[in-house]
Order: structure tokens, then sequence, then C-alpha cells
């Protein structure tokens, strides 16, 4: 039987906004300088967590956001351009969301 450590850990690994990568790994894996993600912190687009030793600690959530932002530049988009085109992006998601949730059926009504 898995001790509590162990379970709580397992379930850090499903967790998409544990911050788990620092953030040299976080640049490798979105292919960006850790520059890049500095300036998305300063941005108020990614927000990473502060390790016991003040490293910066990213989520796969906010390496997604990263990525995406990375995606856009690269493609020419300005910085600023490319975090006002998330925000509006993650906005619309989320009223599409709750769109959705509205037409469904509630159980207490049937």
């Amino acid at each position: 039987m898995p001790s509590e450590d162990q379970s709580q850990a397992a379930d850090r690994l499903d967790d998409d906004h544990y911050p788990a990568y620092t953030m040299g790994r976080a640049a490798e894996l979105i292919g960006a300088t850790p520059g890049f993600l500095r300036a998305l912190g300063e941005a108020n687009l990614v927000a990473p967590k502060r390790s016991d030793g003040g490293h910066r600690r990213y989520s796969r959530h906010q390496l997604r956001l990263a990525a995406r932002a990375r995606e856009l530049v690269d493609q020419g988009t300005p910085i600023d351009a490319a975090i006002r085109i998330i925000a509006l992006e993650d906005q619309l998601e989320e009223a599409l969301r709750h769109n959705e949730e509205l037409r469904q059926p509630r159980k207490d009504a049937e």
C-alpha cells in the first residue's frame, strides 16, 4: 500500500497547475529562452511559483500558455499583442464552456 507521501506525489503528477518545472527546463521544453519566460512573467501571462530557494517553477498549464505566446511571437506578433490574444482566447474558451453548461439540462429539473 502506498504511503501518504507517495499518494500526494502521484496526485501532483496529475495536477496541471503543480509547479514542477524549473525555468531552465521550462524554457527548453517550449524552445524559448529564460528571458522570454521572465518577460511573460513581467507581463502577467504566467506567474511562476517560487521554490524555497527563490527559483521560478512552472506548471504544465503555464508552459502551454508560454508555448502559445512563443508561437505567436515566432509568427511576428509583438509580445504584448500575443499576451492579449492569449487572454482573449482563454476568456472565449471559458465563456463557451459556461454557455455549454447552461445548455445542458439540469438534473434537478427532471
